[in-house]
């Protein structure tokens, strides 16, 4: 019977954590602030996901779960490892994930949803949720914009995703209160 594993490595006692492909950077790194954005969306989804009771949306919410895992992969990698991870098995996020968010913007936009002018989160759990998760995702949208002036490219249907997610909640929000 082996022993358990435990997630104490201490390899970040020092105050670096590791990339993809196994380089080390300060904790503070600009890709790691990118991914912890992601990481920081990924958790609000699943808040959003359990407040919620709609089966289509918790799906939709699950699936963008996974997207971002995903793209969280492929920002992890450093810049001299872009055309290695292009080449490599792992899932990575495209035009059909984008696709698909689109679709789901424009099922909700068919609803013709009643707002006006900027929403004020909080007219109940589920709405507050999914507008904590769109704060997040604009984040995480900002730090994946930010990449590339500091050397490390970023595709851009990964930024078309993550501002398409983020109008997705939005409107979710917006229905949630409906």
């Amino acid at each position: 019977m082996s022993a358990a594993r435990s997630i104490v490595t201490r390899a970040g006692d020092d105050g670096t954590t590791g990339l993809l492909y196994g380089q080390r950077v300060p904790k503070d790194h600009f890709q790691i602030e990118a991914v912890g954005a992601c990481d920081e969306l990924n958790a609000a989804l699943g808040v959003a996901k359990a407040a919620g009771t709609d089966l289509t949306q918790r799906a939709e919410l699950e699936r963008i779960q996974q997207d971002l895992v995903a793209l969280m992969g492929e920002v992890a990698c450093a810049e001299a490892d872009v055309a290695r991870y292009a080449e490599s098995k792992f899932r990575k996020v495209g035009a059909d994930e984008l696709a698909r968010v689109d679709g789901a913007i424009k099922a909700l936009e068919a609803r013709s949803l009643r707002y006006e002018g900027w929403a004020t989160p909080g007219a109940n759990l589920h709405a507050a949720a999914l507008d904590l998760a769109r704060t997040a995702a604009r984040r995480a949208e900002r730090r994946l914009a930010s990449l590339p002036a500091q050397g490390r490219s970023v595709r851009a249907v990964l930024l078309q995703y993550i501002n398409r997610v983020s109008d997705l909640l939005w409107l979710m929000a917006r229905a949630a209160e409906q």
